[in-house]
């Protein structure tokens, strides 16, 4: 049997008001030479029971077990392609020609990954909607920050082979390999005609939670020691920008919470990034430090998906 070109690796969680939409979108594309394989972490509503009604290869495991990047890497060593396609399970294709124009990425050899454009749901608040806009243009390229973003995205089977995804940190395993690939001269590109629908309307809780461990993984990426006047000054300007846009949207109710939200948000990643220098320091090697703190504390656990 010849082995497919591509393997799509999809990771859910308790995904039942989304997975069948994700899925539907999959099955519909005009490229068609893949495999599927989903990694289920524990799921208890009706999520599996979805996933059963297509043909993929099925790898469940206990919800204490999920590891960002080490479920990816023991995922991908399950796949027979030579293009590993990430898809989130809260990802949904809206053209069917999106996997078809990322996979075509590959046909530069020089291109070792790939990622496609991600449009906000249709429920999505202001400040998710400018977030979006500022990190999947329309045409041209992504800003520097977006070094690789999984909800749909792709590599060379060959050159994870180089470099797995790490496991230093819980978080920003995308962005950790997207920057080692970019730094050893391979190129990412990103297809803005690629395109999902995806995005998350957090709470401060879990905007929290999301910060505070990016914040400790680009401790470990970037090497980078975060100071609360770098946290102020970055909280200063991102108020600004919001409000300009909020304005310009004429999303005056919204505009309240600018403040609080972008405190929340710099305030985050600033002790999320302190923990990940301390840990640095310490030699400590218990990289679900900072993903416990945030599911002790504020109540916010980031889904497998």
């Amino acid at each position: 049997m010849t082995k497919p070109r591509v393997s799509i690796i999809m990771r859910c969680k308790n995904s039942d008001w989304v997975i069948a939409q994700a899925l539907a979108g999959l099955f519909s594309q005009t490229f068609r030479d893949f495999e599927l394989i989903v990694v289920d972490s524990g799921s208890t509503d009706r999520t599996l029971e979805i996933v059963k009604h297509y043909p993929c290869k099925l790898i469940e495991i206990e919800a204490k077990a999920y590891y960002p990047g080490k479920v990816l890497n023991m995922a991908i060593e399950h796949a027979q392609g030579e293009i590993i396609v990430f898809q989130n399970s809260d990802s949904v294709p809206l053209c069917d020609y999106s996997l078809e124009r990322l996979v075509a990425a590959f046909d530069d050899p020089e291109i070792k990954g790939a990622f496609g454009r991600q449009i906000p749901r249709p429920e999505a608040v202001t400040w998710v909607r400018r977030d979006y806009d500022v990190s999947f243009p329309v045409s041209g390229e992504a800003p520097p920050w977006i070094t690789l973003s999984l909800p749909l995205a792709a590599i060379r089977k060959d050159i994870w082979q180089q470099h797995k995804f790490y496991v230093d940190a819980w978080a920003s395993e995308d962005t950790e390999w997207g920057n080692w690939a970019r730094n050893n001269g391979h190129k990412i590109q990103y297809v803005a005609d690629a395109i999902v629908m995806h995005s998350h309307n957090y709470n401060l809780k879990e905007i929290y939670g999301r910060r505070f461990v990016e914040g400790e993984a680009d401790a470990f990426i970037y090497q980078n020691k975060d100071g609360i006047f770098k946290a102020m000054r970055r909280f200063g300007v991102s108020v600004l920008r919001d409000t300009v846009y909020h304005l310009r949207q004429c999303a005056f109710i919204e505009m309240c919470k600018i403040p609080a939200r972008r405190f929340v948000y710099q305030w985050a990643y600033y002790k999320g990034n302190k923990l990940g220098n301390k840990r640095k320091l310490s030699n400590s090697d218990d990289a679900s430090v900072g993903q416990q703190i945030v599911l002790k504390h504020y109540g916010s656990e980031r889904g497998s998906s």
